[in-house]
């Protein structure tokens, strides 16, 4: 009786989305998996696997619904002070989920990007994620952007540092510094700043995550921790969404560009 009635709930929510007004970015902060196991007297990895299966069911979601671009905030540069248990056990998961994942994400025509310092991740995982970027390259779908090993402050620093660089080479001079100019040399470049941040666990920062993108994105919190996180939370997100209005500073609305 209550799987019926949870496919009813995502039914009817369902019907409610229009697709002629889809948000083309969503970025989701993957938070509360080690709250979810706490609770259930449980290692804090047993949440991040759990996670792992929320994660994938999200991108098959997103896909069916038509979502252009999906961000998951998966591994932060804050991270690395977790104990070192954790730690390992989260730089398995890439490969652990690209390993399970990536064939189907083919033939879904996902593209999958990072954004963060992949050089500091351990070799496995560095491998596992060039070898996914790599492979679907070619693939002009839904891009699946993975921060890992990301801040926003750093990569702030890093496309400043970028930019000072090519001044003292001459290749731009002070006048050519503009906001386009430093959103080209974020890790999101070409990729449209995200229309929707998702977080679940009941937390309301954003947590050093995409500090420059997020200006005008619409913000969703939701007290569900990221195991527990389903269609019914995606869909109800994006009808939330769809009944706001975005001026982005102005009166008039702004109509969406693409890739």
């Amino acid at each position: 009786m209550q799987n019926k009635e949870k496919l009813t709930k995502e039914f009817e929510l369902l019907k409610q989305i229009k697709r002629d007004k889809l948000p083309f970015h969503i970025a989701i902060i993957m938070d509360g998996n080690g709250r979810w196991a706490r609770k259930r007297g449980l290692p804090r990895i047993a949440g991040h696997k759990k996670g792992m299966d929320t994660l994938i069911e999200m991108v098959t979601c997103a896909h069916e619904l038509g979502i252009r671009a999906l961000s998951l905030y998966a591994f932060s540069t804050e991270n690395w002070k977790r104990p070192s248990l954790e730690v390992e056990f989260l730089m398995r998961l890439p490969e652990e989920y690209l390993k399970k994942e990536l064939a189907r994400l083919m033939e879904k025509n996902i593209k999958i990007r990072a954004a963060g310092d992949l050089s500091q991740l351990p070799q496995r995982t560095r491998d596992a994620m060039e070898k996914a970027l790599i492979e679907t390259a070619g693939n002009t779908g839904m891009v699946l952007n993975f921060a890992v090993n990301y801040g926003a402050r750093s990569e702030i620093v890093r496309a400043f540092k970028k930019i000072l660089s090519l001044v003292q080479e001459g290749r731009y001079q002070e006048d050519d510094i503009t906001e386009e100019l430093l959103s080209r040399h974020l890790y999101t470049s070409n990729l449209p700043d995200p229309d929707l941040l998702i977080r679940p666990s009941g937390e309301v920062r954003i947590s050093n995550f995409m500090l420059w993108q997020l200006a005008y994105t619409e913000l969703w919190f939701t007290k569900t921790l990221w195991p527990d996180f389903k269609r019914e939370h995606f869909y109800r997100a994006i009808v939330d969404y769809q009944g706001r209005e975005r001026r982005f500073g102005s009166i008039k609305k702004k109509v969406r560009s693409s890739i």
